[in-house]
């Protein structure tokens, strides 16, 4: 009985250590992965939109910063998800306000719903294009203007920035590989060589 106690304490010990073991490094590229991407989108996005509309914008990207620089090894922030969820979420977002532009109770929740499925069957899910879909139903005028432009600009247009920043800021440092699908990351990180292969190689030789 004192023994099952005291692996149990051992046990919750463990736990609390590892959930508020401070990784300094870790925190330090999440914080300039996020910076960059996101003050080059407010950058670039500043030149043609409004104060208002980059705030709503960059409130989805920002989510978006989360998992792709925060959590990159989640399914959710992978490329696949992070580009595709955006842009379906966008499509149809679009669709249902040129459809059902009101009452704003049923083309806004109508656009998440739609959205979030059509992300589920194509596997590209990503919690943010469902503030991306909602966004084309609900932003200002002028976001509502864009049309199906909407789908380009800003919406990939700020999702490539994202995605380069994320690229290249989760693969400077050998503790972090971005994406974890090893066809990607192969041509960003070079193969390290073992020299346990080295020395293979020279005996077949």
């Amino acid at each position: 009985m004192i023994k099952k106690k005291s692996n149990s304490f051992r046990k919750v010990k463990y736990i609390l250590y590892k959930e508020t073991l401070v990784d300094f490094k870790e925190h330090f590229w999440t914080f300039i992965g996020s910076f960059f991407g996101i003050g080059l989108i407010a950058l670039t996005q500043s030149q043609s939109l409004d104060k208002l509309e980059n705030i709503f914008l960059i409130g989805s990207f920002g989510a978006s910063s989360v998992l792709i620089y925060g959590a990159i090894q989640s399914p959710l922030a992978q490329p696949r998800n992070l580009v595709g969820g955006h842009l379906i979420s966008a499509f149809i977002g679009v669709c249902v306000y040129k459809l059902i532009p009101d009452p704003i109770w049923l083309s806004a929740p109508l656009a998440v719903s739609l959205s979030i499925v059509a992300m589920q069957m194509t596997k590209t899910l990503h919690p943010p294009g469902g503030a991306t879909a909602l966004i084309a139903v609900i932003g200002t005028p002028k976001i509502k203007a864009l049309g199906f432009m909407y789908v380009l600009s800003p919406v990939l247009s700020g999702v490539l920035i994202l995605l380069l920043v994320a690229i290249i800021a989760n693969n400077l440092t050998k503790n972090r590989k971005y994406p974890t699908n090893s066809r990607w990351t192969k041509y960003i990180k070079p193969k390290k060589i073992r020299l346990r292969d080295v020395t293979k190689n020279k005996t077949n030789l």
